[in-house]
């Protein structure tokens, strides 16, 4: 039985080979079974934006900063979504949480 990670490979494999359908449909499938796997619905949220399924991908992209809260890529990547789907203000709001996170993540002491 196949791996969320490789479940996840073959929707990545899909999209290069253009399938951008059935890549969505693979990374669907993986979430049916493994709901919190963030990368899955970190390229669902850049998959549906491409297809102009903007609610889809906003929903995806929340999802994922859930999922990772202290990581400021997830809310640079849901600012990048919401700008291509045209929610300016949620766009901006994803973007203060990015740097203030980074910002936190300077001041961290190291371990």
């Amino acid at each position: 039985m196949p791996t969320a990670d490789d479940l996840y490979d073959e929707a990545i494999a899909l999209k290069e080979a253009g399938k951008l359908e059935d890549a969505i449909g693979k990374l669907k499938a993986l979430l049916a079974e493994h709901p919190d796997y963030a990368l899955a619905h970190a390229a669902l949220s850049v998959f549906c934006v491409k297809l102009d399924r903007n609610d889809e991908a906003i929903e995806h992209g929340r999802k994922v900063c859930e999922l990772e809260p202290d990581d400021p890529f997830s809310f640079m990547a849901m600012s990048m979504v919401c700008q291509k789907a045209g929610n300016l203000a949620e766009a901006e709001s994803a973007l203060t949480q990015a740097m203030h996170k980074q910002w936190a993540a300077q001041k961290a002491p190291e371990a």
